[in-house]
Parts: C-alpha cells; structure tokens; sequence
C-alpha cells in the first residue's frame, strides 16, 4: 500500500541530516527513502500521541493543500486539534490573539512549508512530528518520518496509517479486524475535478438511451362484447313477439278474460 501510493519516493535533493533515512538513488537521480524506517517512525509516532492524555492538546497542521483534508480526518477520527491553510503567526506564543492555544504535541506535514509553526513550537517547548521528505530541514524536528509530503496519496495514507494505529493504541479499533474508515476519504479532492466527474455523469445519464414507456390514455380502448340474453331483452322480445300470431279466440269465451262463463253471469244481472 505505501509503495502504491508513492511514500518510498523523496526529490533529486537532499538534506545532510535525512541520510540515515535514504536507503538509495535512482538513475534518474531521485532518492528512495526506506520504507522499514518509516514503518517504525510511525508507531513510535502513534506511541507519543497517545500518551497524551488530552487529545485535543495535539494539534495536527497543513498549509499544503494536498495535506488540508488528511489533517481534517486525521482530527476528526482522533479528537485532535487542526490547523489547515495559512498559519497565523503568534498563535502559540501571543496570548492576546483570539486564536492562541497551548498545546502538548504539534504535528507537521512539512516542516519547510509549516517552518513558522515549528519555530514557534521550539518557543514554548512543544515536540514536534513531522513528514520530512528527503530535502525537509530537521531544526526543531524531534520525531521525523520519513516519507513524500508532496504528494496527496502519500499524504492521506500517513494520516489514515497513523490515526489507526493511535485508535488501535486507545482500544477503540480491534487489530482484528480491518479499520472500516477508507483510505480514499483521507485523500485531498480538487473541487475543479469533483465538478468535472458530476458533469461527466450527468451527460452519460443524459445520453443513456430510455426506454419507450406508452400512456395510458394512447391505447386504443377495447369494450368488451356483452352478450344479451332474449329472454330479458325487451326489445328482442318485441320483435319475437310480432313473429308469432296470436291464438283464435273460442267462441265459448266473450271478450272478457273471465270466458263465457263472466258474460252469462253479466247477462242474469241485468
């Protein structure tokens, strides 16, 4: 994982006190640094960082801005401080600024970039860890790692390895299993290509073909052939009726519906 993300590869200079850490020179003229020492640096890092007993008196501190949301989780996930972006000068030793603090630890991405805050560590006595790349001064360095600080994989997995095993440390992550917090959400993200990604899945949505869907109302509707029965259709029954004739009346019978009988009986009463 450290040799994918590219933290073995330090830059064509280097500093007289990083020798030890150099394990060799490329052709090209760029130092590899050793990894088995930054393995080491690191635990004794997490080490130091848990024997505070406070975690918010560590402070974790980026001006790069590769190194801005590493800091972020990294305080996030520990309960540490964070400083990302420019450093205010005085902040540890001008007790009337708004932003002044005092903390125990103070850890550093660069110690070139974030020269101002080292300086001012040495001031008021705090240690210091540091990512020292292979041309990083060590002046007020007193734990240094030696790793790439420059780029935004080498740096979020510093954050990530580190912040694991400080909670690994705490007991709060078993060694057990893995860590469930990814490593990609310690990586630095460019707003510009986060807004070039939404756009290129907008338009593959836009583009995607869709399927046909037909309303309800376009369907031709179809009634259903109801079959009537004789019987109860009067109309049927009328005409049925006209095709019979009807029965000769018996001459026994009047024109009442009595009969003959009726007619007699008529006939007696008057």
């Amino acid at each position: 994982m450290m040799l994918s993300a590219g933290v073995h590869t330090g830059n064509r200079n280097s500093d007289s006190a990083m020798e030890e850490y150099i394990w060799r020179r490329r052709n090209d003229g760029v130092h590899i640094l050793n990894i088995e020492k930054t393995w080491e640096k690191l635990m004794l890092a997490a080490r130091v960082i848990v024997a505070i007993e406070n975690p918010e008196d560590v402070i974790a501190i980026s001006a790069r801005p590769y190194g801005m949301r590493s800091v972020l989780k990294f305080s996030q996930y520990t309960g540490a401080q964070n400083i990302a972006g420019r450093f205010t000068p005085g902040t540890f030793t001008n007790q009337i600024t708004k932003q002044f603090r005092e903390p125990r630890l103070l850890i550093v991405t660069d110690p070139r970039t974030d020269s101002q805050a080292v300086r001012e560590s040495s001031y008021v006595n705090v240690p210091v860890i540091a990512f020292c790349d292979s041309d990083s001064p060590l002046q007020y360095v007193d734990i240094a790692i030696p790793a790439n600080n420059k780029g935004k994989y080498s740096i979020g997995l510093l954050y990530w390895l580190l912040a694991r095993e400080v909670l690994r440390l705490r007991g709060s992550v078993s060694r057990a299993i893995d860590w469930e917090v990814p490593v990609d959400l310690f990586f630095h993200r460019d707003p510009e290509e986060l807004k070039k990604t939404e756009e290129e899945q907008q338009a593959q949505v836009e583009e995607a073909p869709v399927a046909p869907t037909t309303s309800v109302f376009d369907e031709p509707l179809v009634v259903p052939e109801v079959v009537v029965d004789p019987a109860l259709d009067p109309a049927a029954t009328t005409e049925t009726a006209g095709a019979f004739e009807a029965p000769a009346a018996d001459a026994g019978f009047g024109a009442s519906w009595e009969g003959g009988e009726a007619a007699g009986t008529a006939a007696e009463w008057s």
